[in-house]
């Protein structure tokens, strides 16, 4: 499995503070003559102003302690390409999870439009402020097509997760979304895109998962479904998504945020890795997560251990379907 190794290199350079190899190789020469062409499409096309203001209390009506809940990350996290707050991925996900939890949730988010993975260290301690229960980090977009090395952007997340673990809070990634999805491009930019994205979202599952957090692969999720419709998935700038857009990644996400609080079932041990069971070294994991829509990526123990002869186990499980699309529909 190649993708799996590269991605373990990666996040193994990550690790050890080494540049790591790049996700396009002997591509990088055709990727600078054709990046021009997507950045004057992202940059013309991307909207003009600030993503809607969403934070506040959400279900103040419920007894309890309101949880406090942290959004992090770039312009998706931010709620960039919507018009109202209640359709902001943070307002989606604040809802949806004080409905499950049956108390108030506070959301605050500190995403910033534009944001790498290394400007997350500048989101941090306004997050560490509100004192978080739960986080979510939404990143990796802008890393590609800065062409930042996989395994720089990896270590700075790394970091991030480490930050708000040390605090007890749950975190929860989405992945680096697939932009071979993002609808004007040609290829083979958009194989490019595909094959950047995917390795560097395999990359940060292993760095995620060994810090103790979760992800959620949103790439092919969304893909798959910006594919079918991507008049309805995507917003007016054809980059950012649209309502039904972000309510796709918060239905993807919404379901790992309840069981990192415990507010649903959870596997945490399996005696055995038997085969089928969704049991994997965290590297091979990360490289299945990258390809299956909707797949949550956690860490898990077996017999006992955290780690096998080949590293952290990590246990993937799929806890959103992701709808059939009819042949017509593409």
């Amino acid at each position: 499995m190649i993708r799996a190794l590269t991605a373990r290199r990666i996040a193994t350079a990550a690790a050890y503070g080494g540049g790591g190899i790049t996700a396009l190789g002997g591509l990088t020469f055709g990727l600078i003559v054709l990046e021009a062409r997507l950045a004057r499409r992202i940059i013309q096309a991307t909207p003009s102003g600030d993503p809607p203001v969403a934070d506040g209390l959400f279900g103040a009506g419920l007894p309890g302690q309101p949880l406090s809940f942290v959004m992090l990350g770039d312009s998706t996290a931010a709620g960039l390409g919507v018009f109202e707050p209640d359709e902001t991925p943070g307002a989606l996900l604040a809802a949806g999870l004080s409905a499950i939890a049956g108390r108030p949730v506070r959301l605050t988010n500190v995403a910033v439009s534009g944001s790498r993975t290394e400007a997350l260290a500048e989101q941090l301690p306004d997050a560490l402020a509100v004192e978080p229960d739960i986080a979510v980090i939404m990143i990796g977009a802008n890393d590609v097509t800065a062409r930042i090395p996989a395994a720089q952007s990896v270590r700075h997340l790394a970091g991030i997760v480490a930050g708000l673990s040390a605090v007890g809070c749950e975190v929860i990634v989405g992945t680096c979304p697939d932009l071979g999805s993002v609808e004007p491009l040609m290829q083979p930019l958009r194989w490019i895109a595909q094959r950047a994205s995917r390795q560097l979202a395999a990359a940060q599952t292993i760095a995620v998962v060994e810090q103790g957090g979760r992800t959620v692969s949103l790439g092919d999720l969304l893909g798959r479904e910006f594919a079918a419709a991507p008049l309805e998935m995507f917003s007016a700038d054809r980059y950012h998504p649209s309502a039904r857009g972000y309510a796709a990644a918060a239905a993807a996400m919404l379901p790992s945020m309840a069981a990192a609080l415990s507010l649903e079932p959870d596997h945490e041990e399996v005696p055995e890795p038997r085969r089928g069971e969704g049991v994997l070294p965290v590297y091979l994991a990360a490289a299945e997560a990258a390809e299956e829509p909707g797949t949550e990526v956690a860490g898990t123990r077996v017999a006992g251990r955290e780690r096998g002869p080949r590293g952290r186990w990590a246990m993937l499980l799929r806890r959103r379907e992701v709808p059939e699309v009819a042949p017509d529909a593409i």
